[in-house]
């Protein structure tokens, strides 16, 4: 692993040793988060599969009653009856807030409270499966709406899952190990200052040593130079 390109002094090692600590840090909070958000988005995706099975058969049951309604009545008066609808739906989107995710809560008013008004046509000229069709229609309109906040919910999720990932990786694989690589090497860099500075501090130690003797020596020689002399 390279390390960063920084001089070795014991400033920039703090420095980095500071950003090792946030780093690390970082990656643990982060890999808490990726660990939650894949439970979350398993529970979803199970919850999602369902529901949508669930939407799919109560579909199925209305193109199968429309299907009939169409074979047992014409398809000008089948046009006519769905021409002009008497109920509206005004849909509501919200958001709610899923692991710093904002995920939509859709929610929907109808124009009117009275349910008869979910057929728009008399019962005269209509059969019992187009009623049958309009009704179930009415009735898995919620479901609808609850599988397409699911599964947008679930893309969401695997959109945060896969930039959470790539930052702790990055985070792993990428900048903890520059940033232990450069701290070893500032290290080693201070340690190696550090003994030659000892051993020049030896060095001169040494050498005043060694002045101090001679001086000593010269001083008592001259001393008993004197004495003698005298």
């Amino acid at each position: 692993m390279a390390r960063l390109n920084v001089n070795p002094t014991r400033m920039v090692l703090t420095s980095l040793k500071n950003r090792l600590r946030v780093a690390v840090k970082g990656h643990k909070m982060l890999k808490d988060k990726r660990d939650e958000l894949m439970k979350r988005f398993l529970e979803l995706a199970r919850e999602n599969k369902a529901l949508r099975e669930q939407v799919e058969a109560h579909i199925g049951d209305v193109y199968s009653n429309f299907v009939i309604a169409s074979a047992v009545m014409s398809s000008e008066v089948l046009e006519e009856a769905l021409m002009y609808p008497k109920q509206g739906v005004t849909i509501e989107v919200g958001r709610k807030n899923v692991m710093s995710v904002d995920v939509p809560v859709f929610d929907f008013k109808t124009t009117t409270d009275d349910t008869a008004n979910i057929y728009p046509y008399g019962f005269a000229n209509t059969s019992a499966e187009l009623d049958n069709a309009i009704e179930n229609l009415s009735n898995i309109f919620p479901e609808l709406l609850k599988l397409a906040a699911v599964e947008k919910e679930v893309q969401l999720l695997a959109a945060e899952i896969e930039k959470t990932r790539r930052r702790v990786n990055a985070l792993e694989y990428v900048m903890i190990p520059q940033l232990e690589e450069t701290i070893k090497y500032i290290q080693m860099k201070l340690d190696e200052n550090e003994r030659g500075n000892q051993t020049r501090l030896m060095k001169v130690k040494d050498m005043m040593v060694k002045e101090a003797i001679e001086e000593k020596q010269q001083f008592t020689k001259n001393a008993f130079d004197n004495y003698v002399n005298k």
